[in-house]
């Protein structure tokens, strides 16, 4: 296709209250009658506002020299969008009233496309049920938000932190020139170690603006059947979206376990979802903008202008350790449990055996910390899990070397016998222990026991550890850790009734039983064929 030139204009788009939403459009120099892309971001839609703004408008230009219109909308309440923003509560509503405003545009043709990352995919979502939405794009994001914040029912502590760090340093940041724009992450982590150093979570929001630390304290304090909460589960279902979706994400996204719960969820719909993960994180977001446009050109190409699909599977994994890209018919694809055994004294091996109860303490005072993994955070991904095997609060399995490759795609869990005298967690994390040494993460998950739960007696839980797709290779062992957190990806545990109001910080006693009729099973969706 010959690229077309473009041209912009900006926009004021009335929403409901009397306010407008500030946007631009970029014009495709066409005499057709062209679809048209939304993106609707509240980090800026040009660059004007920033780093990110910028790529925003060079992919909007893009796209529009690929003939379609493209609408970028600065979201309610940010940057020069009149209103106040409140995450998420104003989404529908908004989106909807664009869709109003191109109904009367001489020049819509009726077709629109959605695409972008994280928050830009959550406005997705919101209005995925319109008419005249055919065809969705989001990156590393899900409809789940409830589930996002609160995994496993405990807060991601380090996700409020730092998004909130994000909104509030984006907007004192809107009017700087972007030669200072590569201080942004510097202060947004200089923020958030404030705000980790405050002596009790709530107090962390007086490191905000007025507005952002009042959101804070609403997110984190807000219990599951508050209006917020209530309005963000009232999403659409899954049977209403007649949209194609193409869902892209990272298997150390914190978004990872909710889109594949929405890509399940299509699929039950009797939907055709396209999948595609890459070993990326969150942070990984500005390199997939950048580098998946020519995926969404295809993508838009055909389900918006008709032209024929690119012959491939619908389901495209990145299987770290192998490093290389599998394609699937289907998520996830046909594999075969395979359990390994955590036994007394250290072992994981393909035979339980009895022995004496394994424990250790927890101190929320020292908590366990997050190193790697599914973090909201630019650590997050395969890093070195060996600070966290010297601990003493960490109980380390390790297998023998493997004799032949072991490739795990799918849900990884852990079927534990465990007790505790106070309110408590059990976080687990897979690992890789490399010949030469080097451990690397591959994924973790946790399970929260409330105080009620905590009677001191034996009692049987799993733990999801999140899902993978990882070849283990010969002379490769797998190594399980253990442990009783890993703040502030999950706040830590007070060892009370709620760490967010717990004035004293209480250690806890945690124990793994080992019985060979109820066995702690680690068990990996192994796929035959790979081996």
């Amino acid at each position: 296709m010959t690229r077309l030139s473009t041209r912009v204009e900006a926009v004021r788009i009335p929403v409901i209250g009397g306010i407008s939403l500030a946007a631009d459009h970029y014009q495709p120099q066409s005499d057709e009658r062209c679809p048209t892309i939304v993106i609707r971001t509240p980090y800026g839609r040009n660059w004007r506002h920033g780093y990110f703004g910028m790529v925003v408008g060079f992919l909007a230009r893009w796209m529009a020299a690929h003939g379609y219109h493209v609408i970028v909308q600065d979201v309610r309440g940010r940057f020069d969008s009149e209103g106040t923003f409140e995450p998420y509560m104003h989404e529908r509503e908004d989106g909807l009233a664009l869709l109003d405003w191109l109904r009367a545009q001489s020049w819509f043709n009726g077709v629109v496309g959605m695409w972008g990352s994280s928050y830009l995919g959550i406005v997705q979502w919101a209005i995925a049920d319109a008419p005249e939405i055919k065809a969705l794009m989001p990156l590393i994001t899900s409809s789940r938000l409830y589930e996002i914040v609160f995994p496993d029912g405990v807060l991601d502590f380090g996700l409020l932190l730092r998004w909130m760090a994000i909104l509030d340093t984006g907007e004192t940041r809107r009017a700087r020139s972007l030669l200072t724009g590569g201080g942004l992450l510097l202060e947004v982590q200089w923020q958030v170690r404030r705000a980790m150093q405050q002596p009790h979570p709530l107090e962390s929001a007086n490191r905000y603006s007025a507005h952002f630390a009042d959101l804070f304290r609403e997110w984190i304090t807000a219990d599951a059947d508050a209006p917020i909460w209530q309005k963000v589960n009232s999403a659409i279902p899954m049977c209403d979206v007649n949209a194609p979706v193409h869902l892209v994400g990272g298997w150390f996204d914190f978004f990872l376990r909710g889109m594949l719960q929405d890509y399940a969820d299509l699929v039950a719909a009797g939907k055709s979802p396209h999948l595609t993960i890459g070993g990326w994180g969150h942070f990984s977001h500005l390199f997939l903008m950048l580098n998946t446009p020519k995926t969404a050109l295809a993508w838009f190409d055909t389900h918006l202008k008709g032209k024929p699909a690119p012959a491939a599977p619908p389901v495209r994994l990145y299987v770290m350790g192998e490093e290389k890209w599998r394609s699937f018919d289907q998520y996830p694809p046909a594999s075969k449990t395979t359990p390994f055994y955590l036994n007394s004294g250290g072992q994981l091996s393909a035979h339980a055996v009895t022995g004496a109860p394994d424990s250790f303490c927890y101190d929320p005072q020292h908590p366990t910390p997050i190193i790697g993994g599914t973090q909201f955070s630019p650590d997050a991904g395969r890093r070195s899990s060996r600070q966290l095997v010297r601990r003493a609060d960490v109980l380390v399995y390790t297998s023998a070397p493997l004799r032949e490759p072991l490739t795990v795609i799918g849900q990884v869990a852990l079927d534990l016998t465990v007790s505790a005298d106070g309110g408590a967690d059990f976080w687990a994390r897979l690992c890789d222990l490399t010949p030469n040494g080097r451990l690397i993460t591959v994924c973790d998950g946790l399970y929260h026991l409330k105080p009620d739960q905590c009677s001191g007696s034996p009692q049987r839980i799993t733990v999801d550890l999140w899902a993978t797709a990882y070849q283990f290779k010969t002379g490769h062992a797998l190594v399980l850790l253990v442990s009783g957190g890993a703040h502030p990806r999950w706040l830590r545990n007070s060892g009370g009734e709620n760490p967010l109001t717990d004035a004293v910080l209480k250690p806890v006693h945690h124990t793994l039983y080992y019985d060979l009729d109820c066995p702690n099973t680690l068990r990996l969706p192994v796929i035959p064929d790979a081996n």
